[in-house]
């Protein structure tokens, strides 16, 4: 799977710690060697660090309850595909069950094993809307979600809570300084915020593109890029706004560090940390990852995902669970999915702290260390949160069309309109 993204990889995120006062990407080399899935004894699991830290408690539970060892064969991102590709296209697989990324479902689906029948309404009640879709394609469910995350607001309380900056808030916009739930709210608090090149109101990250997406289905666009039908929307009039929503923070208010169509997760998770940004829309799972030594350590706050015409929306990120159709081992596979699932809560527990049941997030939300939970929840059930379109050619469309696009909207003077309506051309040529 190629990548030309500048900095982190699709899921490269995951990796990002708070170990030190800067962000480091941490990519995770693991057992890349072959397994046995023959056993009947034992499961093994291809998946990626994320998703053995996610499963490590659920495995050894599994093994005290059945009797049933778990091996993890841990593989980098791009490692982690490529395997999976060759083998289920082989059709014959080293491995029983395997977590894959939300985009790799379409691309997979007829090597992946139907679970229709965990799928029960009990099930998909305590599920988030976007993560039972994302788990259908072409009329079957084909992965069980172990996992999700999505966008959230992080903001510097030491701002928003001193009197003197509430005072003058008030007096410039006429309405008291909080954290911000519209696009209006959102753009006058970014400026008010920034201060010359000593603080910066938030950024913008012109080398991904799911920022942006989610202020698409914010503006009430059925989906981003492509509707359910297929159809390509990416020039409908809910894209111009919110590109040029996303690109004058850079372009027009000026709120943003230099630098905007070079950055990544990283680089602006960075910013944050470093206090340099006041607020930053990031993964919640960053939330308790903040360095001890970062000068803003103990006074950020969390706030749900901003808010368009379509209400909170945001782009999740889920993993799922899967069964290839050639595995050896499906019945004790599937065994094992409905255990992770019966058993998700254990999930928090890990480096992630990251769960796919609402049940799993509601049980800790309010408890200490675990505040972005409330945040995470609203966004996630957000009326405008949806997830990616299910093609096959999304990582392409993504690579090729979509962070060019956003990357040459950051500079002055751009025509958001045009860029998008030649971002269609492109993107009707990759899916014809």
């Amino acid at each position: 799977m190629n990548r030309t993204t500048p900095g982190l990889s699709r899921r490269g995120f995951l990796q990002i710690t708070g170990a030190t006062g800067l962000a480091a990407a941490v990519t995770a080399c693991g057992a890349g060697g072959s397994s046995s899935g023959g056993s009947t004894g034992k499961l093994t699991v291809l998946c990626e660090s994320g998703g053995h830290a996610e499963l490590t408690k659920i495995a050894a539970a599994f093994k005290k309850q059945t009797g049933h060892g778990v091996t993890f064969v841990e593989l980098p991102y791009d490692g982690l595909y490529n395997r999976l590709n060759s083998e289920l296209s082989a059709g014959s697989v080293s491995f029983d069950l395997a977590a894959l990324d939300a985009i790799w479902l379409p691309t997979f689906a007829n090597a992946l094993q139907p679970l229709d029948d965990l799928f029960t309404s009990a099930v998909r009640a305590d599920l988030f809307p976007s993560l039972v879709d994302g788990a259908r394609i072409k009329g079957k469910y084909v992965g069980m979600p172990a996992w999700t995350n999505t966008e959230i607001l992080f903001y510097r309380r030491d701002l928003f809570e001193n009197a003197a900056e509430k005072a003058a808030f008030q007096k410039k916009y006429g309405y008291e300084l909080a954290p911000p739930k519209t696009w209006q709210q959102f753009q006058d608090t970014a400026s008010f915020f920034t201060r010359g090149t000593k603080l910066y109101g938030t950024d913008v990250k012109g080398a991904v593109e799911t920022e942006w997406l989610a202020h698409v289905l914010q503006a009430g666009s059925p989906g981003v890029v492509l509707d359910d039908s297929g159809k390509v929307i990416i020039d409908n009039a809910q894209h111009v706004a919110a590109l040029k929503f996303y690109s004058d923070l850079n372009n027009r208010l000026k709120v943003s560090p230099p630098g905007a169509a070079q950055m990544d997760w990283a680089g602006a998770q960075n910013l944050f940390n470093q206090g340099k940004t006041a607020m930053m829309r990031f993964w919640a799972h960053a939330y308790p990852l903040i360095p001890k030594d970062s000068p803003v350590h103990g006074k950020v706050g969390v706030a749900p995902m901003i808010e368009g015409s379509a209400g909170i929306g945001a782009i999740p990120g889920p993993y799922y669970l899967s069964i290839p159709n050639a595995g050896k081992n499906n019945d004790l596979a599937k065994q094992f999915i409905k255990f992770a699932y019966d058993n998700n809560k254990l999930a928090i527990d890990s480096s992630l702290g990251l769960a796919a049941r609402k049940s799993a997030y509601t049980a800790y939300a309010g408890k200490p260390g675990y505040e972005h939970f409330k945040a995470l929840l609203t966004t996630l059930d957000g009326p405008a949160t949806k997830s990616r379109p299910a093609s096959p050619k999304w990582q392409q469309i993504v690579d090729t069309v979509l962070v060019p696009t956003i990357q040459k909207s950051l500079t002055a003077g751009a025509d958001y309109a045009a860029l998008l309506a030649k971002a269609r051309q492109e993107v009707e040529r990759l899916v014809q």
